[in-house]
């Protein structure tokens, strides 16, 4: 057996290895299965965190059911407490027809809700233009001014308390490169500096401070037999917002992140950290029962990646509990990051809330 002298001689030669690459040791983040989960099963589905009536609270809105099929869109809407672990089914979101690939996100203490699209018996979908406010305190929803182009699959990013941005996206037969900017003051619609890489849905993107970083997602690769071809889109992206004029960004691409290709990553801007968290992912883009447009099904991904803004690098942090797919955001509360739902390695749809933390 090794004494402790041996034990430090080894553990000094190992740390001077490191730095002398470069590199300093890190801890491997915190992440685990919280003790609570959603009241049912649900993917695809669009969450936020808002101050509830009693604290902290995670949200979830539409979304795919278990069975994964035309008649399982959801408009259901779900609470879940942080600090009593806690969930349970609110008014549900008050449109007529489930919706998918809807994303919503938290301004001035409000949940604002976009899009989505609905399903056909016939598997015809068609994307929708609602826009609602959700109010934490009250519960009540509010029908606001409709997106001037309905997309789904989008990135949504809030910004300085006051707007919001809509990145690409699909719009009923192709993707869209808009990039759509909404008021939330005066409820009202313009259009920012376009989206300048390929056009894609089931991208996934954070903005911190004034920058975001939009990366992976699915493009049209052309024709094929008279049918769409969808392939991954294996690019990264940097908008810098000119503080002076929310409408115009700067774009230049950047390197993509280590590693193969993500569908419908989890991911939040963190402005305290000046960084971009992406968690989880299908490794193979599908449509929304996670069977692959190739007919191959897919499968999640464990891998948490950072975009830090000051360095302009990715970073590697490490890994979830589990493998997980199928996200439409990731929302934080104090140091955790939270993944509400979504589908496991078996492409089950699942109640399981995951949480994480990214320690200096």
């Amino acid at each position: 057996m090794m004494g402790n002298q041996t034990k430090g001689l080894i553990g000094l030669m190992v740390f001077l290895l490191i730095s002398a690459c470069g590199q300093e040791p890190e801890e491997p983040p915190i992440s685990k299965t919280a003790d609570f989960e959603l009241p049912a099963p649900i993917s695809n589905n669009a969450v936020a965190l808002a101050e509830g009536p009693d604290g902290p609270t995670l949200y979830s809105f539409n979304g795919l059911k278990s069975g994964k099929n035309w008649q399982d869109t959801s408009n259901a809407a779900f609470a879940c407490v942080i600090s009593s672990e806690k969930c349970e089914e609110i008014a549900p979101v008050p449109v007529s027809e489930g919706r998918l690939a809807s994303a919503a996100v938290t301004v001035a203490g409000k949940i604002y809700l976009f899009g989505g699209y609905t399903v056909a018996e016939n598997g015809d979908e068609v994307s929708t233009p609602e826009l609602f406010v959700f109010d934490p305190k009250t519960q009540d929803y509010k029908r606001l001014t409709d997106m001037p182009t309905p997309v789904d699959d989008m990135v949504v990013l809030p910004y300085r308390g006051r707007y919001i941005y809509l990145v690409s996206g699909w719009h009923d037969e192709a993707n869209v490169g808009l990039v759509q900017l909404y008021d939330t003051q005066f409820d009202i619609w313009s259009m920012a500096t376009e989206f300048p890489g390929k056009p894609v849905f089931g991208h996934a993107g954070g903005l911190a401070n004034h920058s975001m970083i939009i990366t992976d997602g699915v493009a049209v690769a052309g024709l094929v037999e008279g049918r769409r071809k969808f392939a991954a889109a294996p690019f990264a992206w940097r908008g810098d917002i000119d503080p002076g004029d929310p409408a115009r960004i700067s774009w230049r691409a950047v390197k993509p992140h280590p590693g193969e290709t993500f569908y419908r990553m989890a991911a939040i801007g963190d402005n305290d950290r000046g960084q971009v968290i992406f968690a989880g992912g299908g490794d193979n883009p599908y449509n929304y029962d996670a069977i692959g447009f190739d007919k191959i099904p897919a499968k999640p991904s464990d891998r948490i990646f950072v975009y830090d803004l000051k360095s302009d690098a990715w970073q590697e942090k490490g890994r979830l509990a589990e493998p997980s797919m199928d996200h439409r955001g990731l929302v934080k509360s104090g140091k955790n990051y939270y993944i509400m739902g979504g589908m496991d390695a078996d492409q089950a749809v699942t109640a399981r809330i995951m949480k994480f933390r990214i320690d200096d």
